[in-house]
C-alpha cells in the first residue's frame, strides 16, 4: 500500500498499487470461471436431462431469484461484520466452498439420482440453485471491497481490473469443455447423462475457484473499523444497531442516480439472460438445422460446445476492452462510453441472425465483448460516488435488484414467448435481446447524469440517503 504523509484523520484513503488491486480481485477469476461454466453449459445439462426448450428459462430462474435474496443480505451483513479474518473475506470463503461443491454435483445429477432414486432434472435444478446462491455470496463482497479499499478516483481502474480477471476466468470456463473434447475427452453421453468433457471441466472449475479465493484472502488486508471511521467522518467507531429490515429503508432512500442506472441495467441484463439461456437452442436450430426436439444428438452437443466457445470469445474480447475503458471514458465520458458499448453489444446479438456461417460468428462476439466489459465496470464506476462508505455493501447488493429482476421477468416469459410466438426458433428471441441492449444505450444517454456533475451535486445526492 502506498503511504503518504497524509494522516487518517484527514479522511483520505491511500492509493493502492496495481499488484494490490490485482490481489484483492483475484478471487473473481475463480468465481467467473464457475459462472462461465454455468452460463455455457447449464442449458445443455438441463436439456441432456430432459428439459424442453420452453422450460429452460424457468429452470434458469433460480439464478436471479437467489441473487435477489442473497446479495442485499450479504451486503448488509458485510457492512456490519468485523472478524479476525476481515470484513468481506469470510463471505468469500463460505461462498467459494459451497459453490465448489455445487460445481461437482451439478453435472453428476443423473448419477446422484440413481443413488437416491430422485428425479435427475429436479436434482440438477437444486444443485444449480446451490451454485447460484454460493456465487452470489462470494461475488457481492468483491464489488463492495473495491469501494472499501480504493479511493474514489481509482474506482474505474479497480472495476476494470475485476473485469479483466472476470474475462480471463470466463474464457477458461466457457471454453474448457471444448478444449477437453479436443484433448480426446468424450462430449457425448447416454441419454439422461452429461458428457465427460463437461463433468471434468466442472471439477477443474471447482479447484480453481477455491485456490483463487484463498489467494485473495491471504494477500489482501482489509482496513480496521477505526480506519474506516476515519475515512468516513473521523469519528470513533460505535456499535452498529443496524437490522436486516433496514435493507428496505435503504432501498427507499437509494440515490436517484442508482435508480436511473437501474433502468439501464434492466435492459442490459434482460439481453444477457436471453443470450445465456437460448444461444445453444438458437445455434442448434438456426445454424445446425436441427429440430427443437433434438437435444441428444452429437450435432446438438456440437452446438453446445460452440456456445461455450462463443461465450469464451466475447469474454476474451472483453479483456482487451477492459484495458481501454479508462482512457475511452476520460476522452468521451463514462456514460458515453457505456452507451457506445451497449450499442455495439445490441448490434452483435442482432447480427447472429444474419451470420449463418458458424466460423464467422466471432464477429458478433466482438460487440458483445465491448458491452460485457462495460456492463461489469462502468455502471459501478458511475455509481460509487453516490454511495456512502458505511453503506457500500448493502447498496451494491440493492443495485443487484436491477440485474436480477429483468432476469426473473425474462425467465418467466422467455420460454413461452420462444415456444408460442417464435415457434421454438430461439434465434428470434436473441434478436429481441439485441434490441433491448440498444434501448439500454438510448436510456443511458437520455437519463444518466454526465461526468461533469460537480462534487457539490454529488454531495447533495448523498445527503439525501438516510441511515
Amino acid at each position: 500500500m502506498k503511504h503518504s504523509n497524509t494522516s487518517l484523520s484527514q479522511k483520505i484513503k491511500p492509493d493502492l498499487s496495481m499488484p494490490q488491486i490485482i490481489n484483492m480481485s483475484m478471487g473473481f477469476l475463480g468465481i467467473q470461471m464457475a459462472f462461465g461454466l454455468q452460463n455455457g453449459n447449464a442449458s445443455r445439462i438441463l436439456a441432456n436431462l430432459g428439459a424442453d426448450v420452453h422450460e429452460l428459462s424457468w429452470f434458469w430462474l433460480v439464478a436471479p431469484v437467489t441473487g435477489l435474496i442473497v446479495q442485499p443480505i450479504i451486503g448488509h451483513m458485510g457492512d456490519n461484520t468485523w472478524s479476525p479474518l476481515g470484513r468481506r473475506k469470510p463471505y468469500f470463503l463460505i461462498g467459494a466452498v459451497l459453490c465448489a461443491l455445487g460445481l461437482v454435483l451439478l453435472p453428476n445429477a443423473a448419477t446422484v439420482t440413481h443413488m437416491f432414486a430422485a428425479n435427475a432434472l429436479l436434482l440438477a435444478v437444486v444443485f444449480l440453485a446451490m451454485m447460484d446462491a454460493s456465487i452470489n455470496v462470494a461475488m457481492e463482497p468483491f464489488r463492495a471491497l473495491v469501494g472499501d479499499m480504493l479511493p474514489k478516483h481509482q474506482a474505474t481502474i479497480g472495476f476494470s481490473v475485476q473485469t479483466i480477471l472476470i474475462g480471463i476466468g470466463a474464457v477458461i470456463g466457457s471454453d474448457l469443455p471444448n478444449w477437453l473434447t479436443k484433448l480426446g475427452v468424450s462430449n457425448v453421453a447416454p441419454k439422461g447423462f452429461v458428457a465427460d468433457n463437461v463433468i471434468y471441466a466442472f471439477y477443474i472449475g471447482a479447484t480453481v475457484l477455491i485456490l483463487s479465493i484463498v489467494y485473495t484472502i491471504v494477500t489482501t488486508k482489509e482496513y480496521s473499523p477505526e480506519e474506516f471511521a476515519s475515512f468516513e467522518d473521523g469519528k470513533p467507531v460505535v456499535k452498529n444497531e443496524s437490522k436486516l429490515s433496514d435493507i428496505f429503508k435503504d432501498f427507499r432512500n437509494a440515490p436517484s442516480q442508482m435508480k436511473k442506472l437501474g433502468i439501464v441495467q434492466f435492459f442490459s441484463w434482460f439481453a444477457l439472460f436471453t443470450m445465456w439461456v437460448f444461444t445453444t437452442s438458437a445455434l442448434a436450430t438456426h445454424h445446425f438445422g436441427l429440430s427443437p426436439e433434438d437435444t441428444h444428438s452429437a450435432e446438438f452437443n456440437k452446438a453446445g460446445d460452440l456456445t461455450g466457445s462463443l461465450f469464451g470469445s466475447y469474454n476474451f474480447y472483453a479483456i482487451f476492452f477492459a484495458f481501454a475503458l479508462t482512457p475511452i471514458a476520460k476522452f468521451i465520458g463514462k456514460k458515453q462510453t457505456h452507451a457506445l458499448a451497449l450499442a455495439c453489444g445490441g448490434l452483435g446479438l442482432i447480427s447472429m441472425y444474419f451470420i449463418k456461417d458458424i466460423h464467422s460468428l466471432w464477429i458478433s462476439m466482438v460487440g458483445l465483448g465491448f458491452a460485457w466489459a462495460s456492463i461489469l465496470a462502468m455502471p459501478y464506476a458511475m455509481l460509487i460516488d453516490y454511495i456512502p462508505q458505511k453503506k457500500m455493501g448493502v447498496y451494491m447488493g440493492i443495485f443487484n435488484f436491477f440485474i436480477v429482476i429483468p432476469q426473473i421477468i425474462n425467465g418467466l416469459f422467455g420460454g413461452p414467448i420462444v415456444s408460442g410466438i417464435f415457434g421454438k426458433q430461439a434465434i428470434d428471441y436473441i434478436v429481441v435481446g439485441g434490441v433491448c441492449m440498444l434501448i439500454g444505450a438510448v436510456v443511458t444517454m437520455i437519463f444518466v447524469k454526465s461526468d461533469n456533475d460537480t462534487p457539490k451535486q454529488i454531495e447533495g445526492e448523498i445527503k439525501q440517503v438516510h441511515f
